[in-house]
């Protein structure tokens, strides 16, 4: 079963968190087959271990990370990765998959054009 697992920093702030969130639910009513869950680097739960287990305890067999980041900085390129060994490590069984970063996907640069540009005169 394919688990998708939302990926952000983190904030103190619970405000911060609903566009996480929402990615998150908006990836579950197109494919009601999945089961998703948003985890954060740091400043809120859950973190990825334990987002990690509780997809595999809803049956997931292969996780594929969602970095909501926009760019391949230091968290993408350091942190995930480290992450991810710990993971793959600790759950032999289950296939984990990292997702370029958001912002690298070209799909939204040119999204993001296009809401700079609407209804300009």
């Amino acid at each position: 079963m394919l688990g998708v697992m939302v990926f952000a920093h983190g904030s103190r702030d619970p405000l911060w968190r609903e566009p996480v969130e929402a990615v998150a639910r908006a990836i579950a009513a197109r494919d009601p087959g999945a089961v998703v869950s948003c985890a954060y680097l740091e400043l809120c739960a859950p973190d990825m271990p334990a987002a990690a287990a509780e997809l595999i305890e809803r049956g997931a067999t292969r996780i594929r990370v969602l970095p909501l980041f926009f760019g391949m900085g230091k968290h993408a390129r350091e942190d995930l990765p480290v992450l991810l060994a710990d993971l793959r490590s600790r759950y032999p069984g289950v296939l984990f998959e990292q997702l370029p970063t958001a912002g690298e996907n070209p799909r939204l640069t040119a999204l993001l054009a296009e809401m700079a540009l609407e209804n300009a005169p």
